[in-house]
């Protein structure tokens, strides 16, 4: 009887979780049909990406635009703007008074039309003097010079709720948009519940451009059992126990004794909505020469002997050459060859600029859920009253340090501190700013030194009163959790080695990797992998590419036809993806590709087999 109330219990569970997945999938594609024509059609700016967020009852900063609209992306698709409202929750009522009770230190209820002028002209994302009037000029929420901010939200909300109805009312009555969902509504949904719309897969695809991968990614229409599929093919796999790792890089000490090489670190960071990013390198070659290029996670000096995450997550470096124009970059290689943690190309390139583009599947850096017994203390007063930096929180920021330390020199240059602030506070130190932190920190040669930059945080702790907030931000921000574990980040060393040159390799930009290293992945599974056509498609083919510890597969669409292809993985053993789900669907534009999945070993010290069914829905 207990088992058959925990069964039924847990049934209800997963009805409850379907419905509210669905009806967010509906809310998704309600708010992107108000702005776009289909859900096919790609988000082209950065203000239409704004628009379609308010639309679904979002009220982005420029901040929050910046951190998903990046130097490198030129579209979003439907399954990013899914992502991004996954993360981007909308505000809520205590949220809303919370951060005005922070202004109204009186706990009055109410702003003066003066204080409130003076913030929103000033700070954040500024508005005019015009806009804040408009607000203050509404009998609704105004009185005697001073906004209730109480009736402000409450007309906020409603507001809110009736944009985001109406855009779900248009979806209903509009026959055109109503044909524009896909899969049946009533078909195998779960008994007793009648969805409004297929469900969006919990992970979303990659960022890529519209031209190479349109596609969507959301979970399954339709349970892995139904015999619905006009066509299928399937893959399988088996990589023998830590033989992952055997492919043999060779590089031999005597023949590269005499070569000239360069090296620089960086680091993957995981973003808040599961989107990883990392820096980008520009590569210099002065004359043609054999090369020899490689990328392995960075085990920084303080954790030698520590049981560090990131020495697991794989990594791998795609060259890309440089012709005209920057948007034009040619796929030259990547690191195919595996020694351990190790992963390398070697082989000739002429001279010129090459862009070297880092990448992780994301199979091992993703969120986790990990128990944390305590938040770890930052700092402690001494005898005298004075700030100090405890032992625990000194070690992370010299870990740091080796990490933002890209060329390794035991120095921080101004380019290198300026990657830090990008990723901490976004913003950027300026010469002059850099010349006050020369009169107030240890330096050499006009680079910041290690106790330099422990004392520079340490004063930061000093401007707070020995706040630890804006110190707990910068440790958040670069993969630490509250015990000071780097969990959501992965530093890494670039080594560059060429035979008749010295190469040059410089740190560009530290973000996503776009559409450039979309189509760069594409194009090497599909030049490296095995195809296999979809039986009784023709023109549907799904390309297997395994390289070292990871598979990868690719769903080429040469038809005239956007397709729906279920993937089942089921059948594999001991096997993690990126995507997080066993059992999901992809959607593909017509005359386009894109990244089905990335498989690695569960345990690599095991057996592993991939064993994937793609199939035509």
């Amino acid at each position: 009887g207990n088992q058959k109330t925990t069964h039924s219990e847990n049934s209800q569970g997963k009805k409850s979780q379907h419905a509210e997945e669905a009806i967010f999938y509906m809310n998704c594609r309600a708010a992107y049909l108000t702005v776009l024509k289909s859900s096919l059609e790609n988000i082209k700016s950065k203000d239409q990406l704004s628009l379609v967020l308010q639309q679904a009852g979002r009220n982005p900063s420029q901040k929050t635009i910046d951190k998903y609209w990046t130097s490198q992306t030129s579209s979003l698709n439907f399954d990013d703007f899914c992502a991004i409202l996954k993360k981007e929750k909308p505000a809520t009522k205590n949220e809303l008074l919370e951060a005005f009770g922070k202004i109204d230190t009186d706990k009055a209820g109410y702003i003066s039309h003066d204080v409130l002028c003076k913030i929103l002209t000033t700070r954040g994302d500024k508005m005019t003097w015009e806009e804040v009037t408009s607000i203050t000029k509404q009998a609704d929420f105004n009185c005697n010079g001073k906004l209730d901010y109480n009736k402000f939200c409450e007309l906020y909300l409603s507001t809110r709720e009736r944009c985001c109805r109406a855009a779900r009312d248009r979806l209903d009555t509009d026959p055109r948009l109503r044909q524009q969902r896909f899969g049946n509504q009533t078909e195998n949904a779960p008994e007793g519940i009648t969805l409004p719309g297929p469900k969006p897969s919990p992970r979303g695809s990659r960022r890529t451009d519209h031209k190479l991968a349109k596609g969507d990614s959301r979970a399954p229409s339709r349970p892995s059992s139904a015999q619905s599929s006009k066509a299928s093919t399937s893959s399988t796999v088996t990589v023998g126990a830590s033989s992952s790792r055997s492919t043999k890089l060779i590089i031999e000490p005597d023949t590269m004794k005499e070569w000239q090489c360069a090296q620089s670190r960086g680091c993957f960071y995981l973003e808040e909505n599961g989107e990883i990013i990392s820096h980008k390198y520009r590569l210099h070659l002065p004359q043609r020469s054999a090369l020899c290029v490689t990328i392995k996670p960075f085990t920084i000096p303080q954790a030698q002997g520590k049981s560090c995450h990131w020495l697991s997550v794989d990594t791998a470096l795609f060259i890309l050459k440089e012709n005209e124009t920057q948007e034009n970059l040619q796929l030259v290689s990547f690191t195919e060859l595996q020694n351990r943690e190790m992963f390398g190309w070697r082989g000739e390139l002429g001279a010129g600029v090459y862009w070297l583009l880092p990448f992780t599947t994301g199979c091992r850096l993703r969120k986790g859920k990990t128990q944390i017994s305590g938040e770890a203390k930052l700092l402690w007063r001494d005898e005298d009253g004075e700030l100090a930096l405890t032992k625990e929180f000194r070690a992370a920021l010299l870990d740091i340090f080796e990490t933002i330390d890209l060329d390794g020199n035991g120095l921080l240059s101004l380019e290198e501190y300026n990657f830090f602030e990008l990723r901490t506070s976004g913003e950027k130190c300026d010469q002059e700013a850099w010349a006050v932190c020369k009169e107030n920190f240890e330096m050499k040669k006009n680079e910041l030194t290690r106790q330099g930059f422990l004392d520079l945080n340490l004063m930061e702790a000093n401007d707070r009163d020995g706040d630890p907030w804006d110190l707990w931000v910068t440790l958040l921000s670069l993969g630490y959790n509250r015990a000071l574990e780097m969990t959501e980040a992965c530093p890494f060393v670039i080594d560059i080695c060429a035979e008749r040159c010295k190469p040059r390799i410089k740190a560009v930009s530290l973000e996503a990797g776009g559409s450039q290293l979309s189509r760069a992945l594409c194009r090497s599974v599909v030049s490296k992998g095995e195809a296999r056509v979809l039986d009784g498609s023709g023109n549907i083919f799904i390309h297997t590419c395994r390289s070292g510890s990871r598979i990868t597969s690719v769903i080429e669409n040469k038809s005239e036809n956007k397709v729906i292809i279920h993937v089942n993985n089921e059948q594999s053993k001991n096997c993690l993806n990126n995507r997080g789900l066993t059992v999901f669907a992809v959607e593909v534009a017509p005359k386009s590709m894109m990244v089905s999945q990335h498989v690695m070993a569960l345990n690599e010290q095991e057996e592993w087999i991939y064993s994937c069914v793609h199939s035509l829905v």
